[in-house]
């Protein structure tokens, strides 16, 4: 068994959910903090504030949109791995652009979840990446 989900299977796992679109932030938080082994330790609005709450709490697991304000989920995601390496990084985006995809994955992330797969796929990647797996939504046109 992968020792990260070992560490958060004792105890639950912090999470930072990143999305300009208050309502999709909120729909992920609920979808997240409605597994008992999960916990959301901050949310953010934008690029800067995802690094900025990212620094700040180290969160286990980093949930993040492509299209954000001030700086771009992929720039957020590069920065994140260097301020909180330990965090595991999952895209949630709508975003299905071939290169985009591959640019997202390349930063280290280990998932990518399409936003019109999230009520079936969420949780399922959360765990997974969390268990140093990687998840791609099956609707992913493409995977490096």
């Amino acid at each position: 068994m992968n020792l990260r989900y070992e560490y958060w299977e004792t105890r639950p796992a912090s999470i930072l959910v990143v999305d300009d679109f208050a309502p999709f932030r909120e729909f992920a938080s609920t979808v997240l903090k409605n597994e008992a082994s999960f916990h959301i330790v901050a949310e953010a609005a934008d690029g800067r504030e995802a690094i900025q709450k990212a620094s700040e709490s180290r969160p286990d697991l980093v949930v993040l949109d492509i299209d954000l304000p001030f700086l771009c989920g992929i720039e957020v995601a590069r920065q994140i791995r260097r301020c909180s390496p330990h965090s595991t990084i999952l895209f949630l985006s709508g975003n299905n652009d071939p290169d985009v995809i591959e640019a997202a994955l390349q930063t280290g992330a280990l998932g990518y979840v399409l936003k019109l797969d999230a009520v079936d796929d969420l949780l399922d990647a959360a765990k997974e990446v969390l268990s140093g797996k990687r998840f791609v939504s099956r609707r992913v046109k493409f995977l490096s």
